[in-house]
């Protein structure tokens, strides 16, 4: 039961039930759903929420870059900021609350266990300036994670220190082209197929190689006669997703590999979606080059302000010379971290390009994921991605009749289902007011818009943490919110009705966003 705008309690399929006395309340707020103004309109410039003494005058030593006029701030007293952002935080949404159906996210469950790990001492006291001496624990974890990683892969080398999925991307992409540069070779292009993540792309221009697009084909996989007909002298580097972001598994990755690797190029593999085939399928028995794990989607270390992101990078033996600095290796009884000086002797990191980051990776998000891995064992990590894959089977079973599934006729899916918005054309709504609809549910929405190959798209994925009855409530949910709007169109164009906030102008929010304050706002659009 929740309550619309105009203060009736309606039931979640939006059939009335009862009028609200008086319509609206004083405070904004609707029962235990709390309005909850600005900082800016809660408190005052002219006030500080503590007592402060006199600030004595002395001489100012900044020069030109000392303040000239008030900070601006409002004055809060300490219930009035834990409030502010208590309240503000039930209208947030996490995996906590419920399923976070975000396709290629991977929003899955963080164990608890994970957190006891990372908080014991000796693991969350420790800084990255101690003495190695003195931390020979955590550079054993480090070696052990690295250990599984590769045996998870079936890759010889992996660099710990990038610090999410695109910056393991850079990391990949870099040490291909120093492969390339040691040999003399100045390839300048690198072919990227349509059903590839975006940061793809963007990485090898980075890296400053040309981008040239590979299609797919109409089962959602790899056109692999146009990618094979493309394969030249120039062609540096194939960066492909496997699972693909249609999400479907490559079965011609193996064909790929050995046709890059006899043009001479190099194969990377965005291991965003490694969850669905972990201990199922090892990259590098496909030929694949170098692949970024994301710790926090395969090994369930907390996502964006949950914990800072970790993408290490495995390496076929062609590249592991080429491998980032430092890395940790077995120095008699004790372990060090091998840096620029002493890979000059190495035999598997002698070319290495140089080191990513300042310090070697992310400590707490390894401790989670090695606590992950040994928490589940082999059979529990190959269980993960059988029932990842099945949830997601199960969604887009439940779901096609209704709903547009581009790929459905491709055979099983992999993680996550794949839907477009073109059941919607005659209604004149789009993904978008579907999104809207499904907040209204209280869901998160799925990803919208994304992959660019089919219009309208909705990538739903559930990930192996969920129940059969949290699956059961979300198709219920979207086919309840699809059957409504086929019938009643109009009653979706201003959708979320219930949230907190109502529709925002995104395409204004983007264009011209309002970065401070200047005056009160009005009501929300």
């Amino acid at each position: 039961m929740s309550m619309n705008n105009q203060g009736r309690v309606t039931r979640l399929s939006g059939e009335p039930m009862a009028e609200l006395p008086g319509g609206v309340t004083f405070t904004g707020n609707r029962g235990l759903m709390l309005e909850e103004p600005l900082l800016f309109e809660r408190g005052a410039t002219t006030r500080c929420g503590v007592d402060l003494p006199p600030v004595p005058v002395v001489q100012d030593r900044l020069g030109g870059l000392a303040r000239s006029a008030e900070i601006g701030l409002p004055g809060l007293s300490e219930p009035e900021t834990v409030r502010h952002y208590t309240r503000l935080s039930r209208q947030n949404y996490g995996i906590d609350l419920g399923i976070f159906p975000l396709g290629s996210c991977t929003m899955k469950h963080n164990p608890r266990l994970n957190e006891k790990m990372a908080r014991l001492p000796g693991f969350a006291d420790i800084h990255p300036m101690q003495p190695q001496s003195t931390v020979q624990g955590a550079l054993q974890l480090i070696d052990t994670l690295a250990h599984w990683l590769k045996t998870l892969t079936g890759m010889p080398e992996v660099a710990m220190s990038p610090k999410a999925g695109a910056h393991g991307e850079l990391c990949g992409m870099l040490a291909i082209r120093a492969a390339l540069e040691a040999r003399g070779d100045a390839r300048k292009v690198v072919l990227v197929p349509e059903s590839a993540h975006g940061t793809n792309p963007a990485t090898a221009a980075f890296c400053g190689y040309a981008v040239e697009n590979i299609p797919a084909n109409a089962r959602g996989r790899v056109d692999v006669d146009a990618l094979l007909a493309r394969l030249g002298p120039d062609v540096a580097a194939v960066m492909i997703t496997n699972p693909n972001t249609c999400g479907l598994f490559e079965p011609d990755l193996i064909q790929i590999c050995d046709a890059v690797h006899a043009a001479g190029g190099f194969v990377y593999c965005d291991g965003a979606n490694f969850n669905a085939i972990v201990g199922r399928v090892r990259p590098g028995d496909l030929g694949v080059d170098a692949m970024h794990i994301n710790l926090h989607k395969t090994f369930s270390t907390p996502h964006g302000g949950g914990g800072p992101g970790s993408g290490p990078v495995v390496f076929s033996a062609a590249l592991a010379p080429f491998a980032p600095l430092p890395f940790v290796r077995k120095a008699g009884d004790a372990l060090e971290l091998v840096e620029e000086y002493q890979a000059r002797e190495s035999q598997d990191h002698g070319q290495s390009f140089g080191r990513m980051v300042a310090f070697h990776g992310q400590m707490g998000m390894f401790v989670r994921a090695l606590a992950y891995i040994l928490s589940h064992g082999a059979d529990g990590l190959r269980q993960v991605a059988e029932d990842a894959v099945l949830n997601a089977n199960y969604i887009l079973a439940s779901l096609k009749d209704l709903y547009t599934a581009p790929f459905a006729a491709s055979g099983p899916c992999m993680h996550e289902a794949l839907f477009s918005d073109d059941f919607l054309h005659d209604t004149g709504l789009t993904t978008l007011d579907l999104a809207k609809a499904m907040i209204d549910e209280g869901f998160h929405p799925m990803t919208m818009y994304f992959p660019l190959v089919v219009h309208g798209a909705m990538l739903v994925e559930p990930t192996e943490t969920e129940s059969k009855a949290s699956l059961d409530q979300l198709i219920g949910a979207m086919r309840s919110v699809a059957t409504r709007m086929l019938a009643d169109p109009d009653a979706f164009r201003s959708s979320p009705h219930l949230a907190p906030r109502r529709r925002l102008d995104e395409t204004a929010a983007a264009r011209k966003p309002v970065l401070g304050y200047k005056e009160p706002l009005g009501e929300a659009a």
